[in-house]
């Protein structure tokens, strides 16, 4: 209505229609699914020209898009979809992907080269881990980890004291840490690779926010180039998709999505139409799972079979970490684990004996989960380094679901219950 003043909507309220035309479909008040594989042109010229952005070969003119072609290269779901997941980051573009490692591994391989270090905290998920371990390496890309427990000033003087120091073209971070929820400074990591960039070489800083979602941090505010999701997890939701997204400016993404031209693993439009219905409940979920999470913990925590709860609420009152903390997060998130009193043993007497919290890998869903990571998600990582990173036989990790969180509390409870093995005197130290 003319004269009526505008109003800059929330991320949640865009994401009902942000970036799609009813009229371009029918009145469709959701957008279709373009099941295609290929596009027709209007003309031969406009399929020159579409081309020609495709491929590089020209700069865009003023308001020229880029134009339907092929579904390896564009789809109406994912350019829809790939615009809605910019609003919660701020970001100027996002790619979609297959899955969360297809993100990971592209981006990698986009700006890294044979002869690069790419330096990396730890803990990370398994198979990031076993990627930056042993394909990296086998294309002759150097790769130096650094662990939470590090301050910014031994973190620099590792790189600084490592024979490829000069060859620094990244800075890959996991925070909070999976299964840990250790955290890492951001801004920190940011100006470290600003001092060892040079006016020929930028170094980029990545970060898988797949543990905090689009919702609870933002690694572009905090000096960040590249955020990368496994939206399988909150961003779908529901368990029933693998997905994973990049996020960062026009020109970092111009080069993923090129790259991702030619590796082929793109979002499939089925996967892009259900990834924007999940868009549509992601705040709702979100906030019932961290008020789940938070409840949960709190039991943990006072529970004498319980030795530790690893839980971002949780950190030491004037702690490195807390600051950290709340600099970076907006909320204590969703995910947790904890140490129980023993071992192995222990672990899958409380795991095969829940009811209702589902023992599967995954996080992010709909529906509770417990795993252990020592033996699943991070089984490929050697024992010494689980060991250093704080991933014991006795670490279960839990992602809380939009179930009533007493009723995931009873089951915890009643798990807890048949664990065998006599606890040890309760005592104070439960937090990170």
């Amino acid at each position: 209505m003319k004269g009526t003043p505008k109003r800059k909507f929330s991320p949640e309220s865009m994401m009902m229609s942000y970036g799609y035309d009813s009229s371009l479909s029918e009145g469709a008040i959701k957008s279709p699914i373009f099941q295609t594989s290929t596009f027709a042109f209007k003309t031969a010229g406009e399929g020159k020209a579409f081309f020609e952005l495709a491929y590089g070969l020209r700069t865009k003119k003023p308001a020229e898009q880029l134009g339907l072609i092929y579904s390896r290269i564009n789809n109406p779901d994912l350019e829809i979809l790939e615009n809605r997941l910019t609003l919660w980051d701020e970001s100027e573009d996002a790619a979609v992907f297959e899955s969360g490692m297809a993100a990971v591994t592209t981006t990698l391989f986009e700006f890294l080269k044979p002869g690069d270090l790419l330096l990396a905290s730890g803990p990370l998920y398994g198979g990031t881990d076993h990627f930056l371990h042993h394909v990296l390496p086998a294309w002759g890309i150097h790769v130096l980890r650094f662990t939470p427990d590090q301050n910014m000033e031994e973190v620099w003087a590792m790189v600084k004291n490592s024979p490829y120091a000069n060859k620094l073209a990244m800075i890959y971070l996991e925070t909070p840490a999976n299964p840990t929820n250790a955290l890492i400074d951001m801004e920190g990591c940011a100006s470290l690779a600003k001092e060892f960039s040079t006016p020929e070489k930028t170094v980029h800083v990545a970060v898988d926010n797949t543990y905090m979602g689009p919702l609870w941090q933002h690694p572009l505010k905090h000096g960040a180039d590249i955020v990368i999701y496994s939206a399988t997890k909150y961003i779908g939701g529901h368990s029933d998709l693998i997905a994973g997204a990049v996020l960062g400016s026009f020109d970092i993404i111009k080069r993923v999505k090129t790259l991702r031209t030619f590796f082929g693993n793109m979002a499939a439009p089925w996967t892009g139409w259900m990834l924007m219905r999940s868009l549509e409940t992601l705040k709702v979920r979100m906030e019932a799972q961290a008020i789940g999470a938070e409840k949960v913990a709190l039991f943990l925590r006072a529970h004498p079979k319980v030795e530790k709860v690893y839980y971002l609420g949780f950190f030491e009152e004037g702690s490195a970490q807390q600051a950290i903390f709340k600099r970076q997060c907006l909320t204590a998130g969703a995910m947790l684990s904890f140490d129980i009193r023993g071992t192995e043993t222990e672990a899958f007497q409380f795991l095969d004996n829940l009811k209702l919290i589902q023992l599967a890998v995954s996080l992010g869903g709909t529906e509770s989960l417990a795993e252990h990571p020592y033996t699943m998600t991070h089984a490929d990582v050697p024992p010494f380094e689980k060991t250093s990173l704080g991933v014991t036989e006795k670490m279960i990790r839990l992602s809380i679901g939009v179930e009533n969180p007493d009723d995931i509390i009873w089951d915890i409870d009643q798990a807890l219950s048949l664990v065998t093995a006599m606890p040890v005197a309760q005592t104070a130290a439960h937090a990170v």
